[in-house]
């Protein structure tokens, strides 16, 4: 007996997020009408039973069930050394996919061989647009938190809007089995943020094309396992960000964003301090201003005293 190969493996990390994950399964179906898919559940060490409810509910659904959190690169890599579609889909949990987004990415591919990964618009949850491509960031857009959002038509064979830029979001990512096996998985160095990135980074750099899909349509909640401990969240975007620097532009690069950052956030616990002793002791702003700052000041410090050795996947 043979078996057919899916055309796509879906892979989604969760963490805690039980009812958003359950919405998120519940929509696969009408999002990848006519085409074949296989759905697998990475859970991190979450503790509110989503484990049992997607058994219970979605007995298909393929399950990786980690007894802790080992990160959003390590566990989607967990899952694609297992799954066996032609592309590989990675979406977040905080995600509901709209009727035949998938099956446009994939069809997209089939139909633009030069085209290694393509992502589709998403959207928030009012339906507002939410950018998810930019250009590689550059000590510029890292240190003003700004995103130079670049992007260009690329022309289809139907003549319908696509456009061609250098990374895109990793809450809905379609990849090529074969750029996988080229480039290799998601770098595991990185806990949480920037692997995307990275990964897009790597991919472009071996020759393949990203493409950003506007006809394909996926609602995004965003931030959703994050928000269970921000200030840990945004201390590991920062190291994230020093550890892409350092991998790919070098340790002079890494170190002047380092030093940069250090200012930056050493100037908002101070400009808090003041606004706390202008208040009488008592400034909201001001005492989250203290607080973000001390403790992403005193992280990145930390974390400048180990060396960032810029590994290679």
């Amino acid at each position: 007996m043979t078996w057919s190969v899916p055309d796509a493996s879906i892979i989604i990390v969760n963490w805690n997020t039980r009812q958003l994950l359950l919405d998120c399964l519940a929509a696969l179906p009408a999002a990848a009408t006519g085409i074949e898919m296989e759905v697998w559940v990475v859970d991190n060490g979450s503790r509110d039973d989503s484990v049992a409810a997607v058994a219970a509910a979605f007995p298909d659904v393929f399950i990786i069930a980690n007894p802790d959190n080992r990160g959003f690169a390590a566990a989607n890599n967990q899952a694609m050394r297992a799954s066996s579609g032609r592309y590989v889909f990675l979406l977040n949990s905080d995600t509901i996919a709209q009727p035949a987004s998938i099956s446009r990415l994939v069809h997209f591919l089939d139909a633009h061989p030069e085209v290694g990964v393509v992502g589709p618009q998403l959207l928030n949850a009012d339906g507002s647009l939410q950018p998810s491509w930019a250009m590689f960031p550059n000590l510029l857009t890292e240190l003003t938190g700004k995103k130079i959002r670049w992007r260009r038509r690329y022309v289809t064979n139907d003549g319908s809007p696509a456009y061609e830029t250098d990374w895109l979001d990793g809450a809905a990512l379609l990849l090529r089995r074969e750029v996988v096996k080229q480039v290799g998985l998601l770098d595991e160095s990185y806990f949480m943020y920037t692997e995307e990135v990275d990964w897009c980074y790597r991919i472009k750099g071996a020759g393949w094309r990203i493409c950003y899909l506007p006809t394909s349509s996926i609602i995004h909640f965003g931030g959703q396992s994050s928000k269970q401990a921000a200030t840990c969240m945004k201390a590991e975007l920062y190291f994230s960000k020093l550890r892409f620097f350092a991998k790919h532009y070098g340790q002079t690069a890494a170190w002047l964003l380092r030093v940069g950052l250090q200012i930056i956030f050493f100037g908002k616990a101070t400009l808090g301090s003041i606004l706390m002793v202008a208040g009488g002791g008592r400034h909201p702003t001001g005492e989250q201003f203290v607080r973000d700052g001390g403790l992403l000041w005193a992280a990145i410090r930390r974390r400048g005293q180990q060396p960032l050795t810029p590994e290679r996947f």
